[in-house]
């Protein structure tokens, strides 16, 4: 095998939990080969470069072996190599609806910003 479908691939070494969210990514346009926008069944061979958006999170990965079945994790860790930029520290992040402690239930109108917030 010297090509697999970069959907196939991102699942088999557990990029994305199932297949149709790594398609959907894909068609999504949160996936890249070699600094170009990838479909489904775009290709990938080994030494090709995969920039994938996965949450919040970019992961820069290269292709070391091509699988196109999912493995068990040990040997998937073996098929990329991840060079992705660190996670940031959890205490750099602020809490998004911190309220002090004993401040109470909120009241009906910092539930109305809340919500105005989460964009309901």
């Amino acid at each position: 095998m010297d090509s697999t479908r970069v959907d196939l691939w991102l699942w088999a070494v557990r990029i994305y939990r199932t297949r149709s969210a790594a398609t959907a990514a894909c068609r999504g346009g949160h996936v890249r080969v070699d600094g170009a926008p990838a479909k489904p069944a775009t290709r990938v061979h080994v030494g090709s470069h995969v920039d994938a958006q996965v949450g919040d999170r970019a992961r820069v990965l290269e292709v070391v072996r091509l699988i196109d079945k999912r493995v068990g994790a040990p040997v998937a860790a073996e098929c990329l190599l991840d060079t992705s930029p660190p996670l940031p520290l959890r205490d750099t992040i602020a809490p998004v609806f911190a309220r002090p402690p004993g401040a109470g239930r909120p009241t009906k109108r910092d539930r109305r910003a809340l919500d105005r917030f989460r964009g309901r």
